[in-house]
């Protein structure tokens, strides 16, 4: 099946094919392509519209289950909804069983992989993982540690909103600069999928403040455990720039897993699939497809 990439950036400007009750609100589905199932979770603050420039790219050749957690994108949530981690992992085993994914691969970007481990560590139903740019059994890095701690600071979310309004401001370093290798791509379709909706909406901020603030670091601490139960082969996508998650951790995580990889996209950041979607893709066909080697024998 064919896309462009404004087809792709279009799909998420209009309605969604499917709200799923999950419970704690409904998820907003969007399916495209044809082949093997790959369901993509995304990250915090951002939605399953992050995963648009790699849509063109992998549609021809899976089955790409795309969704809006609660809280985010075109999902359907209120001020009442309780936002949390935990949340989040029942919210894909429900997705999950809804849809009847009985062979299933995930790919997770940020938290996106770190909720997608939690939900499906050990779930029959995994056929193969991907992460990009996630956190890591080895730890966190002081940069994320800071984010964390801001985060939890009275008034967070007025000035993160009004920081998203303001192009100069929020290339800083200190603000979303170090997201990106390239600092511009904070503009376009990136602000105006995720960066003007958390300016102008009060009920945006609320949903991505209150999530923040429910992050544990035990859901860090348990993923050497967690990895050791994904026997499914994992493709590890890294941007050589994440200021976010090391690249050097990253290497150090590959052995984690019982079959897993690492491929390095050079030039990219923490959102290395926005950057450079074709060797992201080119990276992630295989693990999806079922035709990598293994680098690693099961344990």
């Amino acid at each position: 099946m064919n896309i462009s990439i404004e087809e792709a950036a279009d799909l998420f400007r209009r309605e969604p094919d499917r709200l799923i009750d999950v419970g704690t609100g409904k998820v907003a589905y969007r399916v495209v392509g044809n082949g093997p199932d790959v369901l993509f979770v995304h990250g915090w603050p951002v939605s399953g519209a992050t995963f648009r420039r790699l849509l063109p790219n992998l549609a021809d050749h899976v089955t790409c289950h795309v969704i809006d957690l609660v809280g985010s994108g075109s999902s359907e949530f209120s001020a009442q909804t309780p936002m949390s981690f935990e949340n989040h992992i029942r919210s894909v085993r429900s997705v999950v069983d809804q849809l009847g994914l009985n062979s299933v691969a995930v790919v997770g970007h940020d938290s996106g992989g770190l909720i997608s481990r939690h939900a499906m560590a050990g779930d029959p139903r995994l056929r193969a993982l991907g992460l990009i740019d996630t956190e890591q059994s080895t730890g966190l890095s002081r940069k994320f540690k800071s984010f964390i701690t801001s985060g939890r600071t009275p008034g967070f979310g007025a000035v993160l909103g009004w920081l998203c309004g303001r192009p100069r401001l929020r290339r800083s370093r200190l603000v979303l600069g170090d997201a990106f290798a390239d600092p511009s791509l904070l503009d376009g379709e990136f602000a105006e999928f995720f960066l003007k909706p958390m300016h102008d909406e009060k009920l945006r901020q609320f949903a991505a403040v209150t999530l923040l603030r429910s992050f544990e670091y035990r859901y860090v601490n348990e993923l050497s455990d967690l990895h050791q139960r994904i026997a499914v082969p994992v493709q590890l996508v890294w941007g050589e720039k994440d200021a976010f998650f090391p690249v050097a951790w990253a290497k150090k995580m590959v052995d984690s897993f019982p079959d897993a990889q690492l491929a390095v996209i050079t030039g990219a950041g923490l959102f290395s699939h926005e950057e450079r979607p074709t060797e992201v893709s080119q990276a992630l066909l295989p693990v999806l497809l079922g035709t990598a080697n293994k680098r690693h024998s099961p344990m």
